[in-house]
């Protein structure tokens, strides 16, 4: 049965930690079954030491969302992996730092978001190698905070991500903690999801099902989800969603809310409409 048509309304690159929590896989799957955005490219960046020594993970990530999206039947996208070691403020070049720089210099009708989920890393040497690509695209960073930068992603690189915020010509549109923990589901509810969710859930389940984690982190009821906070502005729509907005210049917003019902109901149904 055909599904109604949607028109796409932006290109998406989507830039990640992908071997450390699998909530950004989560987000892959559902930028990928979300027919509104056209993913142009998947990087992959290093992860913070809590998940084990950063040596080669950068590369694990780009393996396990390339093997991700053939599962969803997405073998078209790429993966390019970044540099395991946080931003030196040198120009270095990557995998990575390069597919995003094509995607900002490609003519693509679309306007281009740059999605990342995790430590600005590869943003910043992109931004670093080529400056000038900035006014062509939008970031959507799920990182920071909003009384202070004490946060996941943040620390996970702050230099890239002080590098990246102070870059006057960029747009960059934050979930910061505040807004982006709001962003749950019930295990319960995933857990019952991944089982009648086909290959695309069974692969998924098993992903979230194996993380090794530090002793100290204990799971409750409730998963945080917060990597699809940015679905608001690619996959949807945030005219249920808030947030604050500069007056001038590059447009620098805070999302201060996001509609989790809508997020969470979305990618349940296009999880089952894939099955």
């Amino acid at each position: 049965m055909d599904l109604i048509r949607i028109a796409p309304r932006c290109r998406v690159v989507i830039d990640n930690d992908w071997a450390s929590d699998p909530d950004g896989l989560l987000a892959l799957a559902h930028h990928a079954l979300s027919p509104a955005n056209r993913i142009v490219g998947v990087t992959s960046s290093l992860t913070n030491p809590m998940f084990g020594p950063p040596e080669g993970m950068a590369h694990r990530g780009a393996g396990l969302a390339g093997e991700l999206l053939r599962v969803l039947e997405h073998p078209e996208s790429a993966v390019h992996a970044g540099p395991d070691s946080p931003f030196t403020g040198q120009p270095r070049n990557s995998a990575a730092a390069d597919a995003i720089i094509g995607a900002a210099r490609a003519a693509g009708g679309l306007p281009l978001i740059l999605v990342c989920a995790g430590p600005l890393t590869n943003v910043a040497d992109a931004l670093l190698l080529d400056p000038g690509i900035a006014p062509w695209l939008t970031l959507a960073w799920v990182g920071g905070a909003a009384r202070n930068n004490e946060e996941y992603n943040y620390c996970t690189d702050p230099a890239a991500a002080d590098f990246v915020l102070s870059h006057q010509e960029l747009a960059v549109w934050q979930f910061p903690a505040e807004t982006y923990r709001q962003v749950v589901a019930s295990v319960a509810e995933l857990d019952h999801a991944f089982r009648n969710g086909g290959p695309a859930g069974e692969w998924l389940w098993k992903h979230f099902n194996s993380l090794r984690v530090p002793d100290f982190v204990k799971f409750g009821p409730l998963w945080c989800l917060g990597d699809s906070a940015p679905l608001v502005v690619t996959g949807l729509d945030d005219v249920t969603s808030a947030f604050t907005e500069t007056a001038a210049g590059p447009s620098r917003r805070t999302y201060t809310s996001v509609d989790t019902r809508l997020i969470m109901a979305d990618f349940l149904a296009k999880l089952r409409l894939h099955q």
